[in-house]
Parts: C-alpha cells; sequence; structure tokens
C-alpha cells in the first residue's frame, strides 16, 4: 500500500507540472503502478483482517471508497473547467496527489494482518493483534484456524505454479481470470470515463454533460452505500444475479432510445429535455445496478475464494485481468461508439447476459465462510467437485444456510 501511495503520488506531480507529453505518458505509467500495488493489497488486507460474517462489508466498502472518489473527481472536473487561463486540467490532474498522500501516510500505521504475521513465524503478536481487531480474548479457534492455514500453505511451493497447472485450484484460476474481465465487458468504465463525451455525442451542451457525469457519479455512491448493507445479508449470488439481468435491460434501453434518435447515421437535432432525462435515467439506472453488484462483488469474491498458498498469485491475476481490460475497452471505446453507435449498447448487454448466466451456473455463496474453509464450497459444487474430489480433506456440511450452487432468490 505504501509503494502504491508513493507511486501514485509522484505520478500526480509529474502530471500537474508537466510541461511536454512524454511527462504526462510517464505520470500516467506511475499512477497505473500505484494503482495496481492498492488494487492488489487493500482487498486481500480486507479479507484477512475483517471478521468473516462481515467480510463482504468490508470489501464493499474499498469499492464505495472508488465510487467517491470518482465521485469527487467528476465534481473536481466540473469545477476547473470554468479556470480561465487554460490551466485548470493541472489542477485536475494535481489533484491527485491528496488521495496518494492519505495512502501514504496512513499505511506506516497500519499493522499487517494476523495471517501476514503467522506467515513470517510472528505468532505471538500475530495472536495479539487478532485480539486487538476482534475485541475479544477468546480467539484460540480462529487463531488456531490461521496457523493450519499457515502451515499447510508452507508445505506447497511455487503459488503459480500451483494456480496455473495444478487441478484443485482451477476453480480460483478461472474465476480469477473471468470475473474482473466480465466485469469491465459490462461497458461500465467507458460510461465513467467517458460520461462527457458521451453525453456531449448524443447533443447535451458541454456544462450539461459534466453535471450528466457528475450525476452518474453520485448515483454510482448512492447505490454502492446500499451494497454495504446487502452483500453479507442476502449473499453474492442473488446481487450478481439481478443486478445483471437489470443492467441487460438498461444498456438495451439505452441502446433504443439512442437508435430511434439517431439511426445509424448518427444524426440528429438538439434532443427534447424529456428525451435527455430519459437517456440519463436509463444509464444511471444502468450505473446503479452495477454499483450494487458488479462493483464491489467484483473485488470481493475473487479476494476471498483462494486458499492463503494461492491468493498472492490469484489476486494478482484479479488485478492483471480487470487493469487490462479497462485498458483495452477504454482505448477502443471512441471508435466503436464511432462504427457502431446503438450498437455498441448491445454488445455490451449480450456480454452482461453472458456473465449472468456465468454466475448462476459457475460462482459458489461464500457469504459466511471463513477463507479458511472455503475449500468446501467447492466440493459441494456441481460443476467444480470434479476438480477438488482429489484432495484429502473429507467433505463436512457448510453452516452458512445457502446451497453455493442454486442460491439466486
Amino acid at each position: 500500500m505504501a509503494l502504491g501511495g508513493l507511486f501514485f503520488l509522484i505520478g500526480a506531480i509529474l502530471n500537474a507540472a508537466a510541461i511536454h507529453i512524454s511527462m504526462l505518458i510517464l505520470g500516467r505509467i506511475l499512477l497505473g503502478i500505484g494503482v495496481g500495488f492498492a488494487n492488489q493489497s487493500v482487498p486481500i488486507y480486507l479479507s484477512e483482517v475483517a471478521p468473516y460474517k462481515y467480510r463482504g462489508t468490508f470489501n464493499v466498502l474499498f469499492q464505495m471508497a472508488i465510487t467517491i472518489g470518482i465521485l469527487i473527481a467528476n465534481l473536481v472536473n466540473f469545477g476547473t473547467s470554468k479556470i480561465s487561463g487554460g490551466w485548470g486540467w493541472r489542477v485536475s490532474l494535481g489533484g491527485a496527489a491528496v488521495p496518494a498522500l492519505v495512502i501514504l501516510v496512513s499505511s506506516m500505521f497500519l499493522s499487517d494482518s494476523p495471517s501476514s504475521l503467522i506467515d513470517r513465524g510472528k505468532k505471538e503478536e500475530a495472536e495479539q493483534l487478532l485480539k486487538k481487531i476482534r475485541g475479544v480474548d477468546n480467539v484460540n479457534a480462529e487463531f488456531n484456524d490461521l496457523v493450519m492455514a499457515s502451515e499447510a500453505s508452507k508445505k506447497v511451493e511455487r503459488p503459480w505454479n500451483n494456480l496455473l497447472f495444478v487441478r484443485k485450484y482451477r476453480p480460483q484460476l478461472v474465476l480469477s481470470l473471468l470475473i474482473p474481465s466480465l466485469q469491465q465487458l459490462t461497458g461500465i468504465n467507458v460510461v465513467m470515463f467517458y460520461a462527457p463525451v458521451l453525453f456531449q455525442t448524443l447533443g447535451f451542451k458541454s456544462n450539461a454533460s459534466l453535471m450528466s457525469a457528475a450525476i452518474t457519479g453520485g448515483v454510482n455512491v448512492g447505490a454502492t452505500f446500499i451494497s454495504v448493507f446487502c452483500t453479507d445479508k442476502f449473499g453474492r449470488r442473488i446481487l450478481f444475479f439481478w443486478g445483471g439481468i437489470f443492467m441487460c435491460i438498461f444498456q438495451t434501453a439505452v441502446a433504443a432510445l439512442i437508435g430511434a434518435k439517431f439511426g445509424t447515421t448518427g444524426n440528429a437535432t438538439d434532443l427534447p429535455l424529456w428525451f435527455a432525462a430519459l437517456v440519463v435515467v436509463c444509464i444511471c439506472v444502468f450505473v446503479a445496478n452495477f454499483a450494487y453488484s458488479w462493483g464491489p462483488l467484483g473485488w470481493l469474491v475473487p479476494s476471498e475464494i483462494s486458499p492463503l498458498e494461492v491468493r498472492s498469485a490469484a489476486q494478482c491475476v484479479t488485478v492483471s485481468m480487470n487493469m487490462f481490460f479497462t485498458f483495452g475497452v477504454a482505448q477502443i471505446f471512441l471508435k466503436m461508439l464511432c462504427g457502431m453507435k446503438f450498437g455498441l449498447f448491445i454488445f455490451f448487454a449480450a456480454f452482461v447476459l453472458i456473465m449472468t448466466v456465468f454466475v448462476y451456473l459457475y460462482v459458489p455463496e461464500t457469504k459466511n465462510i471463513p477463507i479458511e474453509e472455503m475449500s468446501q464450497v467447492w466440493r459441494e459444487h456441481w460443476y467444480w467437485k470434479k476438480f477438488v474430489a482429489d484432495d484429502d480433506a473429507e467433505p463436512k456440511p457448510l453452516g452458512n444456510g445457502f446451497k453455493p450452487a442454486k442460491e439466486i432468490v
């Protein structure tokens, strides 16, 4: 986390002080490295320190912080666009130094997770820390589980080799690859990144497009806040499933509205107020359904499904796939919008439908299951059990009240 904050701080300073495009490029590279470090470390840290009953809530707060950051960035951009003299962009880019400093300084006061301390042989320190963060003295059961998980992980060498080639880790590999990839193929980031450009393309005026982007950012924060209370109460699958259904419906609605007004030529007169409002409402409903489902859960589920011996490798895969598809989709979005017109939203809606079916069939429920006992989920799943059937541990019933492969409604 500290390294992530440091890289982000340097990148923000370079961007704000840029006098040549090479400084902007280098600054963006450093920002990307900083984001990569943070996205790798924070979800794992939260999963390891949170009580398993509230693990979902803690990780959703991570996504909520992201959405708040996006909203603040939109508002800052809206404000700096009014600065005369042509230097408002420096304020926007340099503002990234503020959260970078927060991360850098606060990380110096955080202790390592109990799992990390145990893994490095500091068992007494880990036990005291566990008592501190749980607020009770009797942590023997959880502490023993952590010690056993650490000892088991030390018997396994070459985590990357195991994740990629050992059969019993196939579920973790597949979900670490597909969940972040499908998360970006919802089209959410092109809506958030290019909202002002998108709304201008639809006929909104400059200030109106920036304000509409700020509105979608506010909706993003509000819906993510709802997810804080729902993830550990209703479970992951039901939010994944219904979020995907409504995202598909409203992306199709956006495509129909744009197609009806613009056709395939892309030409239209000024948008009537009612039509503009309807487009914004549909996009906001799409963003809201992403924000309580695939937004936070796209980070939460991959961070909680892997055993200690492959956890860091699996999270690295998750972050890499997320960043790769974020970059790829962002790079080709404008060309796709010009070429496909309203069909672009049909394209993303099709992927939303695919990933909803994928969740229904292949993503088990992980609500209320300690990370150290997550392997039992795969043994009870209709498909993944064939990959972990050779594991030595005997199956035992899960006590979370869910049927891992079936619970949707």
